[in-house]
């Protein structure tokens, strides 16, 4: 890019994780990005938190020529989405593209989610996916054509449906976008990127993926990264209103 947008990508918790790799890329290819994380969501899940995870992601950011701000969000407060803008602009400027990889997953089924869970859920993935979205829409002046929303998106619901149900509604939430967003010359997709391996998957489960996908092995954050950078580019910029699957042809 000729002039540095600025990116926000949220759900940047690890280093391994798909945010991770998108903010990466994106930096590279000449953008300034904004990452979000909640330390409090990876410290209950089996990996943990990564205490230094932000700082090494902007060291590495800062070395591709990039500016960028790592910051805590707690996106199950519906205030958060204006402050986590307001302090991305802070430090970055204005705000011309969105990706959001945050998510709230923990694996429960219809007859043993919780309420407490299947709320939660629905708060981190959809209305603070709307919310997000709300912010960049009130904020963005343009240049038209220039402004970019992505979310990444899963179609597991079998065993893991809070999750499952509230990742489609923030599917119709962000293709809402496309249209709604479409006199800002706003482009805004979701991704469905399938199995994707940041440490979660056990070898059984490496082997049956690898075995049902047509190209023999499992995805990776770097493949999420791909497709975001180029739908963040001008070339990507035709491409809007689209729930992409972009996971190897899996069956």
């Amino acid at each position: 890019m000729s002039e540095r947008g600025v990116a926000l990508v949220t759900g940047v918790g690890r280093t391994i994780g798909i945010g991770a790799a998108v903010a990466l890329d994106l930096a590279e290819a000449g953008w300034d990005v904004a990452i979000s994380h909640w330390r409090p969501y990876d410290e209950k899940m089996p990996w943990g938190a990564d205490a230094d995870a932000q700082r090494q992601l902007t060291d590495r950011m800062t070395a591709f020529g990039a500016r960028s701000a790592a910051i805590e969000a707690d996106l199950s407060d519906p205030a958060t989405p204006a402050r986590l803008f307001d302090a991305a602009e802070r430090e970055l400027g204005a705000v011309t593209a969105l990706v959001m990889c945050h998510a709230e997953s923990v694996d429960s089924g219809l007859l043993d989610s919780s309420v407490v869970s299947f709320d939660l859920h629905f708060a981190v993935n959809a209305r603070a996916s709307w919310l997000l979205i709300k912010e960049f829409g009130q904020r963005f002046h343009g240049p038209h054509g220039a402004g970019r929303i992505m979310a990444f998106t899963s179609d597991h619901t079998a065993g893991n449906m809070p999750y499952g149900s509230s990742k489609a509604a923030l599917d119709r939430i962000t293709l809402a976008a496309a249209r709604e967003l479409a006199h800002l010359g706003v482009t805004a997709n979701v991704i469905n990127p399938g199995p994707v391996d940041t440490g979660w998957m056990t070898p059984e489960l490496l082997n049956d993926v690898e075995r049902d996908t047509p190209l023999g092995r499992v995805g990776t954050p770097q493949d999420c990264a791909n497709l975001v950078t180029f739908l963040c580019s001008p070339q990507g910029g035709w491409i809007n209103g689209q729930l992409l699957h972009s996971n190897g042809g899996i069956k």
